[in-house]
């Protein structure tokens, strides 16, 4: 089994900035990647960043420049860093990591954290 554990949401002013981390632990022995995804009522759940096994990052257009992902692999942790956060970045945001089990890959998802940024 994997277990994914977030902390660092919280309420926090515009402009202000925030800290999420993620721990994985069970087996997972082959971390495909891991992201983070948001979510508001009534809408899907939705990329925000994610950070390859290699290190290669991909991001939303909106937090480009403002977020970054990073991950350390001694910890299995993955961080993302969040700056100048708008009204429009608050949501419930989940950790993701995709790992191999061949043929395919298998997603797993952490139990949220919430951010809300006030006006």
């Amino acid at each position: 089994q994997v277990q994914l554990v977030e902390s660092g949401g919280g309420l926090v002013q515009a402009g202000g900035s925030l800290r999420l981390s993620c721990v994985v632990s069970g087996r997972i022995s082959d971390i495909v990647a891991m992201g983070w995804y948001r979510q508001v009522p009534g809408k899907q759940r939705e990329l925000v960043a994610s950070i390859t096994s290699g290190g290669s990052t991909n991001y939303a257009g909106p937090v480009k420049g403002r977020f970054t992902i990073s991950r350390d692999n001694a910890k299995n942790t993955v961080y993302l860093q969040m700056s100048s956060l708008k009204p429009e970045d608050t949501g419930v945001y989940y950790c993701n990591v995709q790992i191999a089990h061949p043929p395919s890959t298998a997603n797993y998802w952490g139990q949220g954290t919430q951010v809300t940024v006030s006006a």
